[in-house]
């Protein structure tokens, strides 16, 4: 294009940028979501047995489990923890590159969002299973139920992991259990540890909730209630002295304390009651359905 043409054009952009655009209403700022203040308060970590740490936030878990080989997260709550997290893993000793491992129940946006950029800042290596592998490389994004809403940082899976399947920290292992429903990678994590001199066997079961989901003739997730049934029967059967959920307070106790819980819900209490609040769920979107 000749140079005179290109000045007239510009020319032109210029003139509707100030005679035309000005008048034009702004477009809006991007907005993220909120969520309630327990999910952002944090807590001082503490000790719930002798190699179990709590770092989380007073309403969303987050474990360290120190072996002799390193430590895992489990779990790290909303994206703006990052900070907390890597603050937290230095008052209780975790040195730089001692976090070996990343691991969590599902991926959605409270428990998966600062996950990357723990990663990024300590080296840990993330596993999870297959599905919940394409969720955390989407940061969440085209949830099933949840659309784009709830999106964080994209986290790369470094391990695909097997039901059943261990994470060895040398003294102490971190079994998977998969359990789908809440999303299709739902995981739970058993490991044995050590409390006041007993042995105690934790369960860390991934959320048995349905909030708002089609539970019938769900188009992407047609097994949904299958998954869920099956997850309640394998949930009531894990090694469970010591129940710890996502969300503290469906297991009955409130992180603030600074105490582990002492007289917990036991696994089969927990799926007991999440599989009621699902038959009442499913039974009123049956007689909801023409």
């Amino acid at each position: 294009m000749p140079p005179h043409r290109i000045a007239l054009s510009g020319c032109l952009l210029l003139a509707c940028a100030s005679a035309g655009f000005a008048a034009e209403t702004p477009l809006p700022q991007l907005k993220a979501y909120e969520v309630r203040e327990s999910w952002r308060q944090p807590v001082a970590p503490f000790r719930i047995a002798d190699r179990t740490w709590y770092v989380g936030t007073a309403g969303l878990s987050a474990l360290v489990v120190v072996g002799k080989d390193g430590a895992v997260l489990v779990d790290g709550g909303m994206p703006q923890a990052a900070d907390m997290l890597l603050s937290h893993l230095r008052e209780i000793g975790i040195a730089n590159g001692q976090l070996k491992w990343i691991v969590h129940s599902h991926a959605h946006a409270d428990h998966a969002g600062p996950l990357a950029a723990v990663q990024r800042a300590t080296g840990a290596r993330v596993a999870t299973n297959a599905e919940s592998a394409v969720l955390l490389a989407r940061g969440g994004s085209d949830d099933l139920h949840f659309g784009d809403a709830l999106v964080y940082p994209p986290v790369k899976t470094d391990r695909l992991l097997l039901e059943g399947e261990v994470v060895d920290l040398g003294d102490v292992q971190l079994r998977a259990h998969f359990t789908p429903g809440h999303t299709p990678g739902g995981l739970t994590w058993t490991w044995t540890d050590t409390r006041d001199g007993k042995s105690v066997r934790i369960a860390y079961v991934d959320s048995l909730s349905a909030p708002g989901y089609d539970l019938h003739g769900h188009a992407r997730y047609p097994r949904i209630a299958e998954d869920y049934r099956a997850t309640f029967t394998k949930v009531r059967a894990l090694p469970c002295d010591l129940l710890l959920t996502p969300h503290p307070d469906a297991s009955g106790w409130a992180p603030e304390t600074a105490k582990a819980p002492t007289t917990p819900m036991n696994c089969r209490a927990y799926a007991d009651n999440a599989e009621r609040q699902f038959d009442k769920q499913s039974a009123e979107q049956r007689k909801a359905t023409p």
